[in-house]
């Protein structure tokens, strides 16, 4: 009779898959799909079918008014959250908003989703709202990680976050763990979020925590933005950005009263570029020489060839932020974690297509879940089928036990 127990145990771990079979995905040639990883993965983004990207009508044909659009007239979906500050190692805070309930609604092993906002964004924004009611209605927790000073997250020292610094990063990441250890991690960031995000996992390599994460309108390379910032009509949001970071710079004013050395507080001050700002104060207080020393040493083109675990990037071709030109495709498409789709339209964060639009969630929502829902199957696929195999092998070693 323990026998015949035993060969019913072992059955289920031959018919046991740790991959899940997917329908063939064919993308439109309207979307440049490409990368290292573009075969494992695509089959996984069914909602991008054989569809042509379809922006819309009037809205989305221009990338600035799509831009504007987005920013102003997106709508906000209604979500509750409750904040958790941060205190770093150096005395810095972060804030990190949570969907309030969800630590009583969701089991402790539910994935769990870090969102990483743009320039002077947070919790608050139009994006980062549609993400989180998305990942929450897949069963997935959301946090929203508010950098020094965005989102109304507190500055307590004279430091705030920038493009170069990962040590914020690393210890939220540590902190996310720590709270929820048997949930899968992952991370999605937008704009200069995507950015600190990619170098984050370039930094950590093979020691990444995170399953997978998603990059979107990533600026990749901040010389090439930095050049294209200043053309046109691109002035008008290079304005609009200085003037949040000198908003938030104000209101924490004493914080940098007697500053000596290199500093320019005054130009910080009144700023009138996001270039003046990072000039007299980001690249001093990260111990740069120049703003374009700044600027080349915090992007984060360079950081794709050292990441190791599963990235989608997601950018637009005529990003007026994030330029096509500074996205690192060779080196995507040598990396066989990466997987680049490249729409012909879509602005900066606006990506006003699809279902929801125009005053609903971005396009690539979807896309976003579709990916990371097939990498937190494919991690319990894998668990389940180590759980198998160690019943397997405390079976096999009690069969060697059994007196026939």
């Amino acid at each position: 009779m323990a026998f015949q127990n035993l060969c019913f145990k072992l059955r289920p771990v031959c018919s046991s898959h740790v991959t899940t079979k997917t329908m063939s995905i064919h993308p439109h040639p309207s979307l440049e799909v490409t990368g290292g990883a573009r075969e494992p993965f695509l089959p996984a983004l069914s909602s991008l079918g054989d569809r042509p990207y379809t922006p819309f009508p009037i809205i989305g044909w221009n990338c600035h008014v799509e831009t504007i659009f987005a920013a102003f007239f997106r709508s906000q979906p209604d979500v509750r959250l409750k904040r958790e500050c941060l205190r770093t190692k150096d005395d810095g805070s972060v804030a990190l908003d949570w969907v309030a309930g969800d630590h009583q609604r969701l089991p402790p092993d539910s994935p769990l989703l870090i969102l990483l906002p743009g320039l002077t964004g947070g919790s608050q924004d139009t994006y980062v709202r549609h993400m989180l009611v998305r990942a929450r209605r897949k069963g997935w927790r959301a946090v929203v990680f508010n950098s020094r000073g965005c989102g109304e997250s507190p500055v307590t020292t004279s430091q705030f976050y920038s493009a170069s610094f990962l040590g914020d990063m690393h210890e939220v990441v540590i902190h996310v763990a720590s709270r929820y250890p048997k949930a899968n991690l992952y991370a999605a960031g937008w704009s200069l979020g995507a950015n600190i995000l990619v170098r984050y996992l370039g930094q950590e390599s093979h020691d990444c925590r995170l399953s997978g994460a998603v990059s979107l309108c990533n600026p990749f390379n901040l010389v090439i933005a930095d050049e294209d910032f200043h053309k046109g009509f691109n002035n008008v949001y290079d304005k609009a950005l200085a003037s949040a970071l000198c908003r938030i710079f104000k209101k924490h004013a004493l914080l940098f009263e007697d500053m000596d050395g290199e500093y320019n507080i005054p130009l910080a001050a009144n700023a009138k570029s996001v270039r003046e700002f990072d000039e007299g104060l980001t690249r001093v207080s990260f111990g740069f020489k120049s703003v374009d020393d700044y600027y080349s040493n915090s992007s984060s083109s360079d950081s794709i060839k050292h990441v190791r675990i599963p990235l989608l990037c997601i950018q637009a071709d005529n990003d007026p932020i994030a330029p096509s030109r500074g996205i690192p495709r060779e080196d995507i498409k040598a990396n066989p974690n990466c997987l680049l789709i490249v729409t012909p339209k879509g602005g900066h964060l606006g990506w006003v297509a699809g279902a929801e639009a125009p005053l609903g969630a971005p396009w690539t929502d979807p896309v976003v879940m579709d990916f990371l829902e097939h990498l937190e199957r494919g991690s319990s696929e894998a668990s389940a089928s180590r759980s198998d195999l160690k019943d397997v092998q405390q079976s096999s070693e009690g069969l060697h036990q059994l007196e026939l």
